[in-house]
């Protein structure tokens, strides 16, 4: 999983989590652990061509009365008491869950970090076992590796990713431009998706420099058959930009905010603008 952008409250600064977060938030992370008191927000994926909604992407929330609210403190707190895998194996679950509970309609993006994927404790067919629980299938979801750390195996990587695609599953790559080493891992593990990074997307209506950026990755797009999603949108002007640079769908703030219970179409006001061109 990975921290999305609700802001972050009551905890001190990383630098000082790594000193004293493990004893100040390891009982209140073991407990929400071992209760599961997570809850996961959706955030709809929109085609723009064909203005509908294609999915969307499973994000998480802890308690609503902890610190522990804020998906940046949690996963900090998650980090600070070496509890990440833990975490996102919750997480993961709770998404799925709750994804099937809603029965919303197309493609559930399951955010994944590379280091689980990696870790000698990591568990195969556990996921696939939840969504068998759940009534889903893989032609439903999305794994989506969010890259916080920097990634050097890229072999076991390559294999993991294949596994999951031998079992119906497709991948998507996060944070395109923004993590250590994500252009390679484009280029190794051949993504059905990428996701670019919102800094491209921020203003990039007034940024010739990103402009230019954001046509190479969809010329890269186009030779690698890999589908462009823009993170981040906050504007008319933005999404209008993205469109005519050739990037066909995105989610964002104008789009729709995260929610526990999203739409399952497009605003008419929305709608109107894409039906537009």
């Amino acid at each position: 999983m990975k921290p999305d952008d609700l802001s972050a409250v009551c905890l001190p600064p990383a630098s000082a989590l790594a000193q004293s977060a493990a004893q100040a938030w390891h009982g209140a992370l073991a407990e929400i652990l071992d209760q599961q008191r997570l809850h996961a927000v959706f955030q709809p994926i929109v085609d723009f061509a064909g203005a509908q909604i294609l999915g969307y992407e499973g994000l998480i929330r802890g308690p609503s009365d902890s610190p522990l609210h804020s998906p940046v403190n949690l996963f900090e707190a998650a980090d600070a008491c070496r509890q990440l895998l833990a975490l996102e194996r919750v997480c993961r679950r709770v998404t799925l869950h709750r994804f099937a509970e809603l029965s919303l309609c197309g493609t559930l993006f399951l955010n994944i970090s590379p280091a689980t994927l990696l870790d000698a404790d990591f568990r195969p067919g556990e996921t696939l076992g939840w969504m068998r629980q759940a009534g889903l299938r893989p032609e439903q979801v999305v794994i989506e590796l969010t890259e916080t750390r920097p990634v050097s195996e890229y072999t076991v990587l390559r294999e993991a990713t294949a596994h999951y695609r031998r079992m119906g599953f497709r991948i998507a790559l996060d944070d395109l431009g923004e993590g250590f080493s994500n252009l390679r891992l484009w280029s190794e593990l051949k993504p059905d998706f990428v996701k670019l990074d919102k800094y491209f997307t921020q203003a990039i209506h007034l940024d010739p420099a990103k402009q230019q950026f954001v046509r190479s990755i969809h010329a890269i797009a186009l030779a690698t058959g890999t589908q462009v999603i823009a993170e981040g949108i906050e504007s008319g002007e933005e999404l209008a930009t993205l469109r005519q640079l050739g990037i066909g769908m995105g989610q964002g703030y104008f789009i729709e905010r995260p929610a526990s219970q999203p739409s399952r179409q497009l605003s008419a006001a929305l709608d109107a603008l894409l039906q537009a061109g």
